[in-house]
């Protein structure tokens, strides 16, 4: 039997719900756009959140102009436990990110960062990284689990006590997962990552967990020479610059939160040497799901592509995870296995049953309009799509199945 606790008065009374003040836990805009789509309009006053992402990515970048950004409106407070002060002012200098109001500190004990807080008193700290503090009295080595954890939650206390917008830098593992306790995504509002190819310039940011806003939306950035460049129409990175048709690859429309982006997918079919295991090799692509689209090619449409080595891509570092990209990934197969090229200027999403079937997918006609407005006139959709909108300069041909979105799509089987 649970022991009886004693009641307390409470700090503040509770009131109805419909006498709550909302305007409090307004977003503001960063003043990065494709940051800002991300976050759901901005960042929520006392709003703690967690950037991570690999090694030289440009997170340090991206906070940096979001810092100088807000400066031009409130106090901001940029602590950096990674490098030099000098370090960063140099890279601020190139990237133009100064600002009287951007304060700089570079730091790695809390107590200090906690008394650079007191004195300046900003609306926004950045902290470069949170596995670069350390705290005395508290177990372990910087960077370590109890640290990471109990820093973490001190400076969460922090921002909800003071309403102060907080950002946070994070590590990655080598399997692309946030390092540290599991408990460091649960103790903050908002979780992002910062992705792309260090030998590239696109750069994409999505939401993993988000109180205030979305988590199904993409921003996406050029990282160039002076900084970050924010891309509202990226669809054109995503697709190669042939000028004649190649076996293998197909085009498709994939929804990112309400943004459509027409991307390419690239595969190649070679026969497996010797007695050798086929090898199944993906980049920026579910893995499963591309297994599960040369099963069903091999047992639904007769393309006898088991017994091949397959490598699937994608075009520009993009990563699409979508189920209506594998009607695209099924056509670009049978044209790599059969060494034949789909018909010109041709698009095609649906996602692809085990039957062998095409399922409907959200979005048909913002898919179609951004292909129409990328050139495109030709689209292979699910059989029963109603949303096709009456205007719309394209040729749409509705399918049931994969074996009859082959006979579509691609230019003659042997």
């Amino acid at each position: 039997m649970l022991r009886e606790l004693p009641a307390a008065r409470p700090a503040v009374p509770a009131v109805p719900i419909s006498q709550v003040d909302a305007s409090g836990a307004a977003a503001k805009p960063t003043g990065m756009d494709e940051l800002d789509r991300v976050l759901g309009g901005g960042l929520v006053p006392g709003t703690v959140a967690l950037l991570a992402g690999e090694p030289g990515v440009g997170k340090s970048t991206l906070l940096l102009e979001a810092g100088a950004l807000a400066a031009d409106r409130c106090d901001v407070l940029y602590v950096t436990g990674e490098e030099s002060a000098a370090q960063v002012r140099q890279r601020a200098d190139r990237i133009g990110a100064i600002s009287e109001n951007l304060f700089l500190a570079a730091e790695t004990d809390l107590a200090a960062l906690l008394a650079h807080v007191d004195a300046v008193k900003p609306e926004l700290l950045i902290v470069d990284s949170v596995q670069t503090i350390s705290a005395a009295g508290i177990e372990g080595v910087p960077g370590g689990v109890t640290q990471v954890r109990e820093i973490t939650s001190a400076l969460v206390s922090l921002a909800k006590q003071r309403t102060l917008t907080t950002v946070l830098v994070g590590h990655v593992t080598k399997d692309g997962s946030i390092a540290g306790p599991r408990s460091l995504e649960h103790l903050v509002d908002v979780v992002l990552h910062f992705e792309g190819d260090s030998r590239g310039r696109l750069r994409m940011i999505r939401a993993l967990k988000n109180r205030f806003g979305p988590t199904d939306e993409i921003g996406c950035f050029e990282l160039g020479e002076f900084g970050l460049i924010g891309l509202p129409d990226p669809s054109g990175l995503f697709l190669s610059r042939q000028h004649q048709p190649v076996p293998g690859t197909c085009v498709t429309v994939t929804l990112e939160g309400r943004r459509p982006l027409v991307a390419e997918v690239q595969t190649l079919v070679c026969p497996t040497a010797g007695n050798e295991p086929p090898r199944r090799i993906t980049s920026g692509l579910d893995h499963a799901r591309v297994g599960m689209a040369v099963a069903v090619l091999e047992r639904r449409a007769g393309v006898r592509i088991g017994r091949c080595d397959i490598y699937a891509a994608t075009v520009g570092g993009v990563r699409l995870t979508e189920p209506s990209v594998d009607l695209a990934v099924a056509l670009a197969l049978a044209g790599a296995r059969t060494n034949r090229c789909l018909l010109p200027d041709i698009v095609a999403f649906g996602e692809v049953g085990l039957a062998g079937e095409i399922r409907n997918v959200a979005g048909v006609g913002r898919r179609l309009a951004e292909a129409a407005r990328m050139g495109f006139r030709r689209a292979v959709v699910p059989v029963g799509t109603d949303a096709i909108p009456a205007d719309l300069p394209m040729d749409v041909l509705q399918v049931a199945d994969v074996a009859s979105a082959i006979v579509a799509g691609v230019v003659g089987l042997p």
